[in-house]
This record gives C-alpha cells, structure tokens and sequence, in this order.
C-alpha cells in the first residue's frame, strides 16, 4: 500500500486501522502518549458532558484570548474541514502543519491498532504540545472514563450538563452518565459543573479526590 501522504490520505488510513468505530480503553491512547512523550508544558482545561461541550470550549478559548493569552483548542466534531479540529490562537491549523503529527504517531504505534478517534487525538495533541501556546483547551469526545483526551492529566475539569447520551457505551440514567463523566476529575485540581442539578456523582467523587470546587449553577 502506497504512504500516505495528504491529509485526506492519513484519514482514510486511520479508519482502517480498527475493526471497530469505538473500543473504548485509556490503554493504547495511555502507551502512545509514552513512546511519544507527548506532554503538555502548559495549563490544560479539559471539557466533558453531553450538551454545551464545544461552546464552553469556544468561550474559554475567548475569554483565554481576550486576556491575552495564546490558546490551543480540540474542539470537535467538524463542520466541513477536520482542521477545525485544532485550532491555536482562534484559526484552524493547516493539513500541512498536521502531516508530521500524523507521520510520528504511526511511526510510534507499532502494531496498536488504533481507532481514528484515538489516533487524530494523539495527532492533534501532539501539535498543540508542540506549538507556542500559553493554554491548552480539549473537549472530551464521549463520555470521559474511557475517552482518549482522559488519557492527559487537566489541571481544570468542565463538565456541563447532563442528558440521557449514547447509553450502550455509558449507562442507562443520568447518575450512571455523570459517573462516567465525572472521571475527568483529578485529585486536588478544581472540578467545575456546570449543570443546574449535578448529578449526585459528581460531587460525590470530586469530594473523594478532594476537589477544591464543586459546583453547579445558581
């Protein structure tokens, strides 16, 4: 098989690399992340939940911008070009500036068979490791436990509201959903929740890992 070798070509290379859409593990995304060493140098702000994702994204990214700040943002899913994916300082990256991403994550995996999710995950945070940026920004894809972007410590958890969503994957109710959300969370770092009635997990594991806030609206 011919390399790729224009973004269109790695896309397509990523959606046959596994025999399923999603296979929801930390594990492969977790042992890339290590033969990467990919790290992020800078504050990272991840974002969970099942509605008001991508605007809480695109307001932090703002209100980072606004203050001065330079900014690498995740947001997906894509409205017409997957480069909308990875935006630094609030424009979409070139396909260009993608390729050697994409070129050093198939060179690291070896023979992991990644989901197109987890490997243009690892892709886009790797270019936003590498660029000169002052905040990092990821959006959760689904759920959070097992979601790829929770393979990277935050130093600030979001999780807005939540709904009944993608129930085979998640559970049945909303205690059920926010308990898979509510990984996000990590020990000592600020929890922020944006719905008006948090589900009881929620605040029940940011009172385990000693959140310092734990919140909901009003």
């Amino acid at each position: 098989m011919t390399s790729p070798k224009t973004l269109a070509d790695w896309l397509a290379h990523c959606e046959r690399l596994h025999p399923k859409t999603i296979d929801m593990t930390l594990a492969r995304t977790k042992t890339l992340i290590e033969r990467l060493g990919l790290a992020f140098a800078v504050p990272v702000i991840t974002v969970a939940g099942t509605n008001g994702k991508g605007s809480t994204c695109a307001m932090l990214e703002a209100i980072g911008l606004a203050a001065g700040y330079k900014v690498g943002a995740y947001i997906k899913p894509h409205l017409v070009h997957f480069e909308e994916r990875c935006r630094v300082n609030g424009k979409m990256v070139s396909a260009d500036e993608l390729i050697p991403h994409f070129e050093a994550v198939e060179a690291a995996r070896g023979d992991v068979a990644l989901t197109y999710f987890e490997f243009t995950t690892l892709v886009i945070m790797r270019a936003l490791a590498a660029a000169p940026v002052d905040l990092v920004i990821l959006e959760v894809g689904l759920g959070g436990r097992l979601d790829a972007v929770n393979a990277v410590d935050p130093d600030v958890s979001v999780i807005t509201s939540i709904d009944i969503d993608h129930v085979e994957y998640l559970g049945p109710d909303r205690e059920s959903i926010g308990r898979e959300k509510a990984h996000i969370a990590r020990k000592g770092r600020p929890l922020i929740v944006g719905d008006p009635v948090p589900p009881h997990d929620h605040c029940q594991r940011a009172t385990q890992i000693g959140k310092a806030a734990c919140r909901g609206r009003g």
